[in-house]
């Protein structure tokens, strides 16, 4: 089996400072390296900065500097962002950097000399936020769609790539690898637009017109175009082609993009590799959009949250957690510090935390602060929560390689959730105060140890601070880099009478309303957005409810999503419930208490709408990962629908 993983973020363009896009691509890319090397894989990170182009000498000039001083100050600010949100790559590259050149104009050779690159004359639409030519097609109310603006009549005289030649071969290669582009939806993205003919691709800028670039090695009155530049970052960080870290990784490497670059990472990229003879790469990982009041996060309409503002107030690996636990992998997301503060509440303070806090305080109560013997002889409660763990932690191996980051912290927080049923079950306060029971407390104290342990584990890729802390605490002190699966989780792997450590809480709740009064106003796109102030809930007030109407705020935490239902069954024993398979993008196990209106055969491809952020639930021994929206009268139930065909995963709003 193949051990080792190569991961790489875009490089990130130095005209705008890091965001929480560049964020979250980052993240999500560091947490698949750490989860490979808790899962034992010898794995290299690889981020940096992209630094050519039309856009970087407008926005020195805008400066008063020159491109180079530029972006020098730009990258370095990517460069020190990193660490301090925790992320640990292995290598950052500059394109502007010797080694990155070298092979850049090696590839323009190889090409070149093969005949695939030719000189000559276009004249189209140019998108100067692209820094390319685009087709009517591409238009959308004869506006770049990306950038919201019209593009410019333009006529050069340039060299071209040939990437016409390679349509059908790539065609070929993708569907014969249905996972080379994921998640599906952007692979048929993908296939969508090789439907037409692929025209060929625009390489160079004229020196007159554009001297901040890579010359051309076969021309030098041109600089290379800046995807033919950017996207050999890729292989010049690993020394291509003679170096051992190309030889080792790249036959396993995976790059992580967002959406808006899918086509120069899923059409350009793979044609220009198969043009120099380089194997493509393994996948292409494809996330959707942070978004901001449902809009797409712009620095130029104020709407830009900044990493290291957030991190500071909420905690760093708060705002890991929330990132990876909020966004479904491939579909967009909305950003707003009410609902990072209901999770870090909600799921770190009341359901880990809480969880943390009481095992250690009861085994330092009554037990000195030491780990106990297993006692008595495992009892059913006890197998079932152990074996849930054991669950737990196959599904998460399953999903983390399939960028199922919010399935896997799902099935954890399955099991933090029946731990702290199983302490209010087991009753250790009740256990203590009969000696005659003190083999059954040593139990159940030992099974939510060693529990907590696993917990910890499981959670090094995502909040490694945390998990760090957490097993430092239970006697197992470590670095969350050297924390290995097979190793650290195993079942009676603590030692028997080693010292825990009581201490403070792993997430204090926090005060959205304090902290908002506590923020300076007036600071420039720093947060993007303002923190509602939002009432205390109560019984008779529920939290965003007044006089029995709600405001926007709490109707806009509602996550409403398109579905297509792919499979249905009845679930055993029961009249009403269907067990329902929901495409939104995703494939999602829900319940539906439908059973007596619909035989399951009738549901099969109907379009659905489903509350896709409730609480996940167990209904007849069934998981159900939302609710599907149906309306009751006098004739019995109906399904809510769209009233056309709509993409699964769209946002209802």
């Amino acid at each position: 089996m193949d051990r080792r993983f190569y991961i790489t973020t875009p490089i990130y363009y130095v005209n705008a400072e890091p965001h929480i896009g560049h964020a979250y691509t980052t993240i999500v890319a560091d947490v698949l390296t750490r989860f490979h090397r808790l899962m034992g894989y010898e794995t290299y990170f690889l981020t940096g900065t992209d630094e050519h182009g039309d856009k970087i000498v407008q926005a020195a000039e805008a400066a008063g500097t020159d491109p180079k001083s530029y972006a020098d100050r730009i990258s370095a600010l990517f460069r020190e962002t990193w660490p301090r949100l925790n992320i640990r790559h292995d290598d950052f590259i500059r394109t502007t950097e010797p080694r990155h050149v070298r092979v850049v104009q090696h590839i323009l050779q190889k090409v070149y000399d093969k005949g695939d690159i030719y000189f000559d004359t276009y004249r189209g639409h140019y998108c100067v936020g692209c820094e390319r030519f685009i087709t009517d097609r591409e238009l959308v109310d004869g506006k770049c769609p990306d950038h919201d603006t019209p593009p410019v009549e333009r006529e050069e005289a340039n060299y071209f790539f040939r990437m016409s030649a390679y349509q059908g071969w790539l065609i070929k290669h993708i569907e014969q690898n249905p996972d080379f582009i994921r998640p599906e939806r952007y692979k048929n993205e993908v296939l969508a637009f090789l439907r037409d003919p692929l025209e060929d691709l625009c390489i160079s800028r004229p020196r007159e017109r554009l001297s901040w670039g890579i010359p051309l090695p076969f021309d030098e009155r041109f600089v290379t175009y800046v995807w033919f530049d950017a996207l050999i970052n890729y292989v010049s960080a690993l020394d291509y082609p003679d170096g051992a870290l190309f030889r080792k990784f790249w036959p396993v490497a995976q790059h992580l993009i967002a959406k808006d670059i899918l086509k120069p990472h899923g059409i350009y990229w793979p044609t220009m590799l198969k043009a120099a003879g380089i194997q493509p790469y393994r996948h292409l990982n494809v996330h959707g959009y942070w978004k901001i009041n449902e809009g797409k996060m712009s620095k130029s309409r104020g709407t830009v949250v900044r990493p290291l503002d957030l991190a500071p107030t909420y905690g760093l690996d708060a705002f890991r957690y929330f990132l990876l636990r909020e966004m479904v992998f491939g579909l967009d997301a909305n950003f707003s510090e009410d609902a990072l503060v209901q999770r870090l509440n909600a799921d770190l303070a009341n359901d880990l935390g809480n969880l943390f806090s009481r095992t250690l305080a009861m085994t330092s109560r009554y037990f000195g602060g030491q780990v106990p013997p297993f006692g008595d002889p495992e009892e059913p409660e006890d197998a079932e929560l152990r074996h849930l763990l054991e669950q737990a932690v196959e599904q998460y191996q399953k999903e983390m390689p399939q960028l199922g980051f919010h399935k896997a912290l799902m099935t954890v927080w399955d099991v933090i959730n029946a731990a702290n049923q199983y302490i209010d079950r087991t009753a250790p306060w009740d256990l203590a105060k009969d000696s005659s029971r003190r083999g059954r407390l040593q139990r159940v104290l030992r099974t939510l140890l060693e529990l907590n342990k696993t917990v910890a584990v499981l959670l090094v890729p995502f909040t490694p601070e945390t998990a760090e802390k957490m097993l430092f605490r239970l006697g197992v002190a470590c670095n969350a880099l050297d924390v290995r699966l097979d190793r650290d989780a195993v079942w009676g792997s603590l030692r028997e009478g080693g010292a825990v450590e009581k201490g403070e809480a792993l997430f204090p709740r926090v005060d959205l309303k304090k902290i908002a009064s506590d923020k300076p106003l007036g600071k420039k796109d720093a947060p993007a957005v303002a923190a509602a102030s939002a009432p205390k809930a109560t019984r008779e007030t529920p939290l965003g409810v007044q006089d029995g109407l709600i405001g926007i705020e709490a109707f806009q935490r509602l996550d409403l999503r398109v579905g297509v239902i792919r499979a249905a069954q009845r679930v055993p024993k029961s009249k009403k419930l269907v067990q329902l398979t929901v495409d939104t993008g995703e494939r999602r196990q829900v319940v539906a208490g439908i059973g007596e209106h619909y035989a399951p055969e009738e549901l099969v491809g109907k379009t659905v709408i489903l509350v896709a952020n409730l609480k996940p639930a167990r209904l007849m021994g069934v998981e159900s990962h939302g609710m599907i929206l149906a309306a009751h009268d006098t004739h019995g139930l109906r399904l809510i629908t769209t009233d056309a065909p709509t993409a699964p995963g769209s946002k209802v709003s």
